[in-house]
């Protein structure tokens, strides 16, 4: 027989009392009770004790009574049916991605083969012929085909989308295609063009991914200007994102053409997938399909998965609104899948208000090289202008940006960065308005060609800025159009002790200027991008708190 302390030990240990009383060695003539029914003792809420109690009243009692094992088995399993029913009703209200329908690889549209012009469609012979041998997943659509050959065809219209041609699909339904993201667990990968930064970003990225962690991917760093110092433009693009308040958790500068920087984001996404799919997201033609594909090349070298994926990857074109549905990419060995997403249509950008036979014109295609005005002596005389600085002046930046100069100190200079195709002019003020309407369309371009420019609605936004000039060393800002590049004001472009009628007092002030732009692109004044060799000379690193320090996203390059 046991000892007493081993009675008295596990009889406390015990989480429910026991359905008899033990009988004390010491009083063997002692008569036991039984309990009528047992007593049950719950660390849950009370409805849920209710609930436990109830079902157990017809158990029986004494020797019928239910043991330990069967009362902690059956809340064992009414807590996972609970658990299940919350997981399934959350996961209704999501939208999931349909994967049931067979959707083109290279554009995502659902494959079809009613309407010659429509995305996704496929001949009904080639159709039924891949359906009987289940290859329907390497069928490309035609559209598609046309896209890779060079064509360009739109297929996105309402607000955000693009006129000319025909459109199937408006910006807001490929919008709601990605308003499941937010009810699911996903690992984001958002993409930004470095030389549209402001208008590709994506400000209201929260309605797409909700509290889903990002991986802030910048891509087409290969087009800034020789010479820059990428350690400025890491720490000058993490300050912009911080300010932005999202849940970044790191900051990659890469380039899909010359695949810089891609394997520091393969070995993010790796770190931080965890078994979630991954979503590449971003603002149309910012270059999403381009990066998976640099994805996949680098991915392919050691993974034979991603290799074949790499067979059918998503179709690259200067169009935006290539892709428009998502498409599935097993890339990833294990749990988790990538997808292509159709691009955010945002209407402030200049896409969004020229032709679609304009759209090249927008990208740039090689290394930018800023154009710096005032201009030298021989384009003042060849432009019949005798001022000596830039107040009274007007810029116009193709047929889509006028800038009026109207008080700048005397040595101040605009430098345009953007896409070397769209020519920058400069004539005085006065005469600004007669020669937009005479040269729109053939010397100011875009738009092109009379037909455009007869139906251009002009630059009807008109926005007066007023520009401090704190720090005579550095720019003052820049002026970002959307959809298009920036432009550098730089205050002063000489040492102030080369003006010796002047005092330093007067280089402090403000600069004014007026911009016109089409009435839904947007202006945004930002502090300066430090570009090229003069950008790393003039950048200050800002001081960091340890807590600053410790939010702040780190970034790659």
């Amino acid at each position: 027989m046991a000892p007493k302390s081993l009675f008295s030990l596990s009889t406390s240990l015990l989480p429910f009392s026991l359905p008899l009383k033990l009988q004390n060695p010491n009083k063997p003539n002692l008569k036991y009770s039984i309990p009528s029914k047992p007593t049950l003792i719950f660390c849950n809420s009370p409805n849920q004790q209710e609930k436990f109690t109830t079902n157990n009243t017809s158990d029986g009692v004494g020797a019928a009574a239910p043991t330990r094992g069967d009362v902690f088995l059956s809340i064992a399993a009414t807590s996972v049916v609970l658990k299940t029913k919350k997981k399934e009703n959350k996961l209704k209200k999501a939208v999931k991605v349909d994967t049931s329908v067979t959707v083109c690889y290279g554009c995502g549209a659902p494959l079809q083969t009613a309407e010659v012009d429509a995305p996704g469609f496929v001949d009904l012979q080639t159709y039924e012929l891949k359906k009987k041998h289940r290859q329907l997943k390497t069928v490309l659509c035609g559209r598609c085909k046309l896209l890779a050959h060079g064509h360009m065809i739109t297929a996105v219209g309402g607000n955000g989308g693009y006129s000319g041609g025909k459109q199937f699909i408006t910006a807001e339904e490929l919008r709601q295609k990605l308003s499941h993201l937010r009810h699911e667990k996903a690992l984001i990968v958002k993409l930004v063009d470095i030389v549209d930064f402001n208008g590709s970003f994506l400000a209201h990225i929260r309605d797409l991914a909700g509290s889903n962690p990002i991986i802030l991917v910048v891509t087409k760093v290969d087009l800034l200007p020789k010479g820059t110092d990428f350690n400025c433009v890491g720490d000058w693009v993490v300050e912009a994102t911080t300010k932005k308040k999202l849940n970044v958790i790191s900051v990659h500068l890469t380039s899909s053409k010359s695949l810089v920087g891609i394997t520091g984001v393969i070995s993010e996404i790796q770190k931080e997938k965890k078994g979630r799919d991954v979503y590449i997201l971003g603002a149309a033609n910012v270059g999403k399909s381009a990066f998976i594909n640099a994805l996949l090349k680098l991915m392919s070298q050691k993974d034979l998965v991603a290799a074949a994926a790499r067979k059918y990857k998503p179709i690259q074109s200067a169009v935006p609104g290539t892709t428009l549905g998502p498409i599935r990419i097993d890339a990833f060995l294990g749990d988790g899948k990538l997808f292509d997403t159709p691009g955010v249509h945002l209407h402030h950008r200049q896409a969004a208000v020229i032709h679609s036979e304009d759209l090249p014109s927008l990208a740039p295609q090689s290394r930018l090289r800023g154009r710096s005005f005032p201009v030298d002596s021989a384009d003042r005389t060849r432009n019949k202008i005798e001022a000596n600085d830039l107040n009274g002046l007007s810029i116009f930046w193709g047929g889509l940006v006028r800038i009026d100069v109207l008080k700048v100190f005397p040595s101040t200079r605009l430098t345009f960065y953007g896409p070397k195709a769209i020519q920058v002019h400069m004539v005085p003020t006065a005469e600004a308005d007669e020669f937009y309407q005479k040269q729109v369309g053939i010397l100011l371009t875009p738009p092109t060609g009379k037909q455009s420019a007869d139906d251009w609605a002009g630059l009807q936004t008109v926005r007066h800025l007023q520009l401090k000039a704190e720090n005579v060393n550095r720019p003052s800002c820049d002026v970002a159009i959307s959809g298009l590049g920036w432009i550098t004001v730089d205050p002063l472009t000489e040492p102030v002790e080369n003006f010796v009628t002047e005092s330093p007092e007067e280089f402090t002030g403000e600069l004014h200027l007026v911009v016109h732009v089409p009435k839904p692109v947007e202006i945004f004044v930002r502090p300066p991008i430090p570009v090229g060799k003069r950008g790393g000379e003039w950048y200050e690193y800002r001081d960091l708190t340890e807590k600053e320090e410790d939010l702040r996203p780190k970034w790659y390059f």
